[in-house]
């Protein structure tokens, strides 16, 4: 296909010591004929032999992009170790998110992907002062409440919490953020999935949805009559339902997204179903945002063995939606 005229999809390199740079290379061999991308790091950092072109803005990336991978460069001072994060790094990879954002928000990018960051050494290097990516996200475009929906062909989940513990859930779980979840949720899946009437199901809190207030009381004091007041309203909503009978194939085929109550409870029904090809949407942005949906890996990088599937599906769930 021709990619004259189209604007790249921005990645941001990510932990310069994780997998990120490498399979961001990979992705982009694979993909390099389908659309244009634009890598945002050091290029240094990027796996030797790579096949790049420096740019200096992200215009020149669309007629580039086939032959050589486009690289806007930002210096992070140091070389990297696979494996071992620099902590001189951190306010580089802190910058780089920014400037992907920037180029998103002023148009001259489709969308942005992000590779993985690893927030304890930008909290240690650099006092980031965001729980994870999602968050700091959301306060460079300047939006108070996001969602992170998990995306592969088997599900999409979003959980309502993300990054706290579990003792801290019920308190923070309130009908306001459960409302905003589902709002944020459903026009997401009609804006930027072209669903123009989702079907959302709904995961109680406790196990069995509280079986009834034996197992507790949140399904029967709020959850349901939140979810009875918003299908009067006009959202297609089920539940709340025990979470464990939500993930098999006879009940994924009758909603377009599910919603969780915490981390795990989504998480983990869909890095067992497709733990290779899933992929982070950020929802509520006034951007596409996507991801792989792993870590920094640090245990496999640099020995040429990371999977660069996560990151396809991400580019290629960016380009879908930029382009539906």
């Amino acid at each position: 296909m021709s990619t004259s005229s189209a604007r790249p999809i921005a990645i941001s390199c990510g932990e310069p010591a994780g997998i990120g740079p490498e399979v961001a290379a990979a992705a982009w061999a694979a993909l390099r004929d389908d659309f244009p991308m634009l890598w945002l790091g050091d290029p240094t950092h990027l796996p030797a032999g790579t096949p790049h072109h420096l740019v200096t803005s992200a215009i020149e990336a669309a007629a580039l992009s086939a032959t050589a991978l486009p690289v806007l460069p930002h210096d992070f001072g140091a070389p990297a170790t696979p494996g071992t994060p620099n902590p001189t790094h951190a306010q580089g990879v802190i910058d780089v998110i920014a400037r992907g954002v920037d180029l998103v928000k002023t148009g001259q990018a489709a969308a942005l992907c992000t590779a993985p960051i690893h927030k304890h050494a930008l909290q240690s290097g650099a006092g980031f002062a965001y729980p994870g990516h999602t968050e700091y996200l959301a306060a460079l475009a300047g939006v108070d409440q996001v969602v992170m929906m998990l995306v592969s062909d088997a599900l999409r989940v979003v959980p309502a919490t993300i990054h706290i513990a579990l003792d801290e859930v019920a308190a923070v779980l309130t009908p306001a953020v459960l409302r905003h979840t589902i709002e944020i949720t459903h026009a997401g899946l009609r804006d930027q999935f072209a669903l123009p009437a989702p079907r959302i199901w709904i995961a109680g809190l406790n196990p069995h949805a509280g079986e009834g207030g034996a197992m507790g009381q949140q399904e029967l004091d709020w959850i349901a009559p939140l979810i009875t007041q918003m299908k009067s309203e006009g959202f297609d909503l089920t539940g709340p339902l025990p979470a464990d009978t939500m993930f098999h194939v006879a009940a994924r085929v009758q909603y377009d997204a599910a919603i969780a109550m915490y981390h795990d409870q989504a998480l983990i029904p869909i890095k067992t179903l497709d733990f290779d090809r899933g992929v982070n949407v950020t929802l509520g942005l006034p951007f596409v945002r996507t991801s792989p949906d792993h870590g920094t890996a640090f245990d496999i990088a640099g020995k040429g063995i990371a999977t660069p599937t996560s990151m396809i599906e991400a580019l290629r769930l960016a380009h879908k939606m930029t382009t539906a």
